[in-house]
């Protein structure tokens, strides 16, 4: 959702703690942005005496490409949920079997059968939430709980909007709005789709990553983005709510995952075990904060994750989310052709 990024994406060097006198070897993660808990890979590395160094990225498409170029010297990514049959069909990813893994039977039952990985052959949960409209409400109490927040504004938010940059969201959510689905060839709903989209624009401030600081400096009044993040701007800006579009919403899971190419590939699979541990996987959630697909993590999660609103779905709009599918080829060439105008 993907999706979740609210820092720099420069590679950070994991180091280890001192404990350790010598490491068993090493490990090249590539994930998204300020979004692995430093005490996790602490905790990774005293344990197992393995050096973990976190790259990270943007968007999916960064992470697709990087690796599709080869030489990158990665050993897990960490794609989208839509993403990974793509993965999986370009040959990236190696067929690690986290099913037969020890710490399998932690897997919440709901994730095990997921469309992008039946039975759960290549991927472990990393995190897994919604996209929304994150506002502040002293700049405007109207109903928050609809996309057009940003596709449609209030004056008072006009000038004040930011919208992640991550094609797949921005699309499916805006293919909602105008009451389409997900995924849709029809062109004529995407000729809506890119009306709105360029209407819209031009009641936009940016369309950027790093939200969090800007909401906390009174920059943004609004945003289509990421719950964990929103969560996190409430805790610096507590005039900061989260809406669940009642035109729909996309929901999303991002999951670990070994290359084909990777060069580590036993420390790789230690780790994937590792990250299904109930107390490891609150350690991701604790930082980003998000939900995870780890039963008994909750008993080590923050309280109050436990019943946010931006992490614990309201009843009356769980309905409305859906996971977006992976989309075929030539109509994602069509959405990257609207995304591409959008971006000029």
């Amino acid at each position: 959702m993907n999706h979740k990024l609210i820092g720099t994406f420069a590679g950070i060097a994991m180091i280890g703690t001192a404990g350790a006198a010598t490491a068993a070897g090493e490990l090249n993660l590539y994930n998204w942005g300020n979004y692995t808990n430093p005490e996790l890979l602490e905790k990774f590395e005293q344990q197992h005496g393995i050096k973990v160094t976190v790259t990270g990225y943007d968007s999916n498409d960064t992470a697709l490409a990087k690796v599709k170029a080869g030489g990158h010297g990665f050993d897990i990514v960490v794609p989208s949920s839509s993403y990974v049959p793509i993965w999986v069909n370009e040959g990236l990813l190696l067929e690690s079997r986290p099913d037969q893994m020890e710490n399998f039977k932690h897997m919440d039952e709901q994730w095990v059968n997921v469309d992008w990985d039946p039975g759960r052959h290549y991927t472990v949960p990393w995190q897994w939430g919604s996209v929304g409209m994150m506002v502040d409400t002293s700049v405007y109490s109207g109903d928050i709980n609809t996309s057009a927040i940003v596709f449609d504004p209030p004056q008072e938010l006009i000038g004040k909007i930011n919208v992640a940059p991550e094609m797949g969201d921005v699309m499916s959510t805006a293919i909602m709005y105008v009451g389409g689905e997900p995924c849709t060839s029809d062109k004529a709903v995407l000729k809506k789709v890119r009306d709105k989209l360029m209407e819209a624009k031009s009641n936009w401030k940016s369309m950027d990553y790093g939200v969090i600081e800007r909401f906390a400096g009174r920059d943004l009044a609004a945003s289509l983005y990421w719950n964990g993040a929103a969560f996190r701007t409430r805790e610096k800006n507590a005039d900061v709510r989260y809406g669940y579009p009642k035109e729909g919403y996309p929901l999303w899971m991002d999951s670990a995952t070994i290359l084909k190419d990777a060069k580590n590939v036993d420390n790789a699979k230690i780790f994937l075990n590792f990250i299904m541990e109930p107390e490891n996987a609150a350690l991701i959630s604790a930082f980003a904060r998000y939900a995870n697909g780890i039963k008994g993590s909750e008993a080590y999660m923050p309280k109050d994750m436990l019943d946010a609103p931006e992490v614990v779905i309201p009843q009356e709009f769980l309905a409305a989310g859906r996971f977006t599918p992976t989309c075929p080829p030539e109509v994602q060439k069509m959405y990257t052709a609207i995304w591409t105008e959008l971006q000029k």
